[in-house]
């Protein structure tokens, strides 16, 4: 594919769940207009599911940012490890207790999760595999995801509290 530049195939790549929604929507909508009886319902279905797999590609397709940042990053089974050239390291994603966007003077900015049982564990944002973490702070209850995805837009210089856990009454 030496004809298509490589700034638009990294544009492909970005979007690709949403550009799979529109191929689901538009199979749908072939068999909801075309067929009748049980392929028009199956159709009609995949309409709708089709729209939400375009709405959630374009959410992901935000959140990617560049790649070929330090490091990798994990997840597997309830836990966030990154692995980086000077540093490191893990934390729980149950006992996350805050999650901050650090600006960064020299290169991408930095995702910084806080676990109380840890120091606070710095992924840069274009690392290999940061693109995961779309999921793991989804699951999060109470994150505002436009919030999210406004702060790494924005180009300021101040950490910005993506989310933070309720605290927990003792009485």
């Amino acid at each position: 594919m030496d004809f298509v530049r490589p700034e638009v195939l990294q544009g492909i790549a970005r979007f690709r769940d949403a550009i799979a929604g529109v191929g689901v929507s538009l199979l749908g909508f072939y068999w909801a207009i075309g067929s009748i009886g049980f392929m028009s319902i199956v159709g009609s279905s995949l309409v709708i599911a089709g729209a939400l797999l375009v709405f959630a590609g374009i959410q992901r397709g935000r959140f990617r940012s560049a790649t070929g940042g330090a490091g990798v990053v994990h997840v597997d089974e309830g836990q966030v490890t990154y692995f980086g050239p000077q540093d490191g390291g893990s934390v729980v994603i149950a006992d996350l207790s805050k999650v901050e966007l650090c600006p960064s003077n020299h290169g991408a900015a930095q995702w910084v999760l806080y676990d109380p049982a840890t120091a606070p564990l710095y992924i840069p944002t274009d690392a290999e595999g940061a693109d995961t973490l779309f999921d793991v702070f989804s699951s999060l209850d109470g994150l505002q995801t436009e919030k999210m995805l406004a702060a790494m837009k924005s180009r300021r210089k101040k950490h910005v509290v993506v989310w933070q856990s309720k605290p927990v009454a003792l009485h």
